[in-house]
């Protein structure tokens, strides 16, 4: 009997030991699953939508689009209910301290986009269309003041067979001198002036378009000292021919390279109608970066030089020096083109010179003729620069490049026999 009543004393005790076991461990569980508990973050598109709806512009998350349980992103573990709420930021010691937390990021740290709605405001990580799209053409639209016209052209060379391809597309925003314009051009291989290439007349347009190609057959040793001239006429009634402007392209390596067709538009320039001076001319453009400290120079081209042919085959290069307190500084050669009185360069060339140094600065270039025997003979010379050297438009362009910084001053001069041998 007394054993019967120790069991019986037993299992109800054992009973109610399991019960609050078992209690304890459902408190337990459900603390633990409030811990876990998935947070909808502020960026999904049902908050989207309740932004869109709220027509704040300026703050386009609205503060209590943030629960109580968070985990912030950068912490690793699970913040205790305690101490939810704050955001940590990690320090240099390896520790982390908490931040205060906005719950509304500035507006201007979200994407725009142009229809400005906020529920795509609160959508971060979409893909910018605005940022894809090719930069615009403007070669059709953008003509600056005083333009005389723009051509397209392109320019291929077959290296096997030594011919250059070039291809007459079009030409636009033509000057013409009469109401109506009947546009041809002329292409020459310089410096052969004798002979040219035609096109077709194109009637009444100021924007010809003429899709037509011409061969040239020029040797490659040769082919890069040559250069290509479109000089563009307006045919009148009496079919007399009037020049609207001409373009230069000489032909570089960088250009020929790869044997690939190439599209190039150029614009329109005058034909200078002043007589060459004694000993030639010189083109070239002057500009001054006052932020990089850099002088530029961009040697063009030379005309009516007086060569001396009786030298055997000549070249002729110009020589560009920096001088201070007549002093040589620095000195750059352009490459050199055979046998032309008229020879284009189209070449750029670059000195570092602080704007302190400008007031007794000089540039001097100089026109060298070489010939058989490693020997040369200067053709003339142009200085440019202060008050302290110079005088007339070489003083005038040098002013007129410091009164325009950054950008390109472009003038002739007449060259000057030098007194050096």
């Amino acid at each position: 009997m007394a054993e019967q009543l120790a069991l019986v004393i037993g299992g109800t005790i054992g009973g109610l030991l399991l019960l609050l076991l078992i209690g304890a461990s459902c408190c337990l569980w459900r603390r633990f699953c409030a811990t876990l508990t998935y947070e909808e973050l502020p960026g999904t598109p049902a908050m989207a939508t309740a932004a869109a709806s709220s027509g704040q512009r300026d703050r386009p998350c609205q503060p209590h689009a943030r629960t109580q349980l968070s985990r912030p992103p950068a912490v690793p573990f699970v913040v205790p209910p305690t101490l939810q709420g704050r955001d940590w930021v990690p320090l240099h010691s390896g520790e982390w301290a908490d931040a205060p937390w906005d719950p509304c990021p500035a507006s201007e740290l979200l994407p725009h986009t142009p229809s400005g709605g906020l529920g795509d405001a609160c959508m971060l990580g979409a893909i910018n269309p605005e940022l894809y799209k090719f930069p615009e053409d403007k070669s059709e639209t953008d003509f600056p003041d005083g333009c005389l016209g723009r051509l397209w052209f392109s320019v291929e060379y077959e290296q096997e067979a030594e011919r250059l391809l070039v291809g007459l597309i079009k030409a636009q925003h033509l000057q013409a001198p009469s109401e109506t314009c009947s546009p041809l051009v002329k292409l020459y291989l310089l410096p052969d002036e004798r002979r040219f290439l035609q096109s077709k007349t194109k009637r009444k347009t100021s924007n010809p378009q003429f899709d037509e190609h011409f061969i040239f057959q020029v040797s490659s040793k040769t082919v890069t000292q040559r250069v290509l001239k479109f000089s563009i006429y307006h045919v009148d009634r009496q079919r007399k021919h009037q020049l609207l402007g001409q373009v230069l392209f000489p032909l570089k390596n960088e250009t020929l390279v790869g044997d690939c067709r190439r599209v190039i538009w150029r614009d329109l320039e005058a034909e200078s109608l002043e007589p060459p001076s004694e000993f030639g001319d010189l083109q070239f453009c002057l500009s001054y970066n006052d932020y990089l400290s850099r002088l530029t120079v961009v040697v063009l081209r030379a005309r009516g030089l007086r060569l001396q042919e009786d030298r055997g085959i000549v070249s002729v290069f110009v020589k560009v020096s920096l001088m201070n307190h007549n002093k040589f500084v620095k000195c750059k050669k352009t490459s050199a083109v055979l046998g032309s009185i008229n020879p284009v360069y189209n070449e750029t060339f670059s000195f570092k010179a602080d704007a302190t140094e400008l007031d007794t600065a000089s540039l001097s270039l100089t026109v060298v003729q070489n010939m058989e025997g490693d020997k040369s003979q200067q053709l003339g010379r142009v200085v440019v620069g202060p008050y302290m050297y110079t005088r007339g438009r070489e003083l005038e362009h040098w002013d007129e490049m410091l009164s325009k910084p950054k950008e390109l001053v472009k003038r002739w001069h007449a060259l000057c026999r030098t007194t050096e041998p």
